[in-house]
């Protein structure tokens, strides 16, 4: 193995970078982070990253990406509203596990857009890879719907889009990207298990304030006792 040249392949790929792309990358690591965090910023990280995406992909002529990018951006923005909405019960949407429902939305999702991506990328475009190219953005769409409901399998299912894009990324020549893939990858197992401990917290909560409310329901007063549990 020359090390040398794998040297220079690393600096020549790191001087085509430019500075919008540095940005672009660095408000997406913020947003995996954050959502690790389970930090609403995510959310205005991730709609900067986007943004940036959008534009460059754009420029490069990666339109499907681009069009992704938009994707991102708009399940970004709803998934900010979902997040910050207000009800009688919580503050904020609670972490959840999917429902069959939920499984069959996102079995629509991913089966649907690898269609019609797979389509577009045979029929339109020189695409060399578009069974893979479109498996990882269906796949991703539906793991970022999953997120904006914040549901906890969202982990699962962008890590699934995550292993197949980081040999899809090397196969392209983009190391420095896959190597931040696999970044993400490990990130997002972390964030998964992270969710559901939040999940089971949310959960014991909510045990204890039925618990607390009990009384009020069977319209006894806190420490009252029953006639029945006064008679001897």
């Amino acid at each position: 193995m020359d090390w040398s040249l794998i040297a220079q392949y690393i600096a020549k790929e790191w001087q085509a970078i430019s500075t919008l792309e540095i940005v672009a990358v660095a408000f997406s690591v913020a947003e995996v982070l954050l959502s690790y965090r389970n930090n609403v910023l995510l959310y205005p990280s991730g709609i900067i990253a986007c943004s940036l995406s959008i534009w460059l992909m754009g420029r490069a002529g990666l339109y499907a990406e681009a069009i992704l990018s938009l994707y991102y951006l708009v399940m970004s923005f709803y998934g900010w509203y979902k997040w910050v909405q207000r009800n009688k019960k919580a503050a904020q949407l609670p972490i959840s596990a999917c429902t069959p429902g939920d499984w069959r939305i996102v079995a629509g999702i991913c089966v649907v857009s690898f269609v019609l991506l797979f389509f577009t990328l045979k029929t339109f475009t020189d695409s060399s890879v578009p069974y893979m190219d479109a498996f990882v953005s269906a796949t991703a769409w539906a793991g970022m719907w999953l997120l904006a409901r914040r549901k906890v399998e969202n982990w699962i299912l962008l890590n699934i889009s995550n292993i197949v894009a980081i040999p899809l990324l090397f196969y392209k020549h983009l190391p420095l990207m896959a190597l931040l893939t696999a970044f993400l990858f490990t990130v997002a197992v972390l964030g998964y298990f992270r969710w559901k401990r939040i999940m089971k917290e949310e959960a014991m909560r909510e045990d204890e304030l039925r618990t607390l409310s009990l009384p009020a329901n069977t319209g006894l007063k806190p420490g009252q006792r029953s006639a029945a549990a006064e008679r001897p």
